[in-house]
């Protein structure tokens, strides 16, 4: 049996297994953004990859169902032609200051 140390092991790890296959989510959609700029096929560029089986085993390490509703809400992502990080950094301020949310 395992002691409680290994099961916290375990989980962290997983945690950051995680967080690093989302990091390279962010960065399929950065560079899908980046094709939707320059080419106009962006949302086109990332269902093609979502879609993938590579793209589906990202996806789920990520611990984002690779569904059909979710390659959807990933091509409206990208449509919006907002970074990653722009979006991210919104998200935080509007938590941290709820009268911006208000506003």
């Amino acid at each position: 049996m395992a002691n409680y140390d290994d099961v916290a092991f375990n989980l962290e790890q997983g945690a950051r297994s995680r967080k690093l296959f989302a990091a390279v989510v962010l960065a399929a959609l950065d560079d899908a953004i980046s094709d939707n700029l320059r080419f106009g096929n962006g949302p086109e560029i990332i269902a093609r990859w979502a879609r993938s089986k590579d793209g589906r085993e990202i996806l789920t390490c990520a611990g984002i169902n690779p569904s059909e509703r979710v390659v959807m809400g990933l091509m409206n992502f990208v449509s919006r032609g907002i970074r990653t990080s722009v979006a991210l950094s919104r998200d935080e301020a509007e938590k941290s200051n709820p009268r911006a949310k208000a506003a």
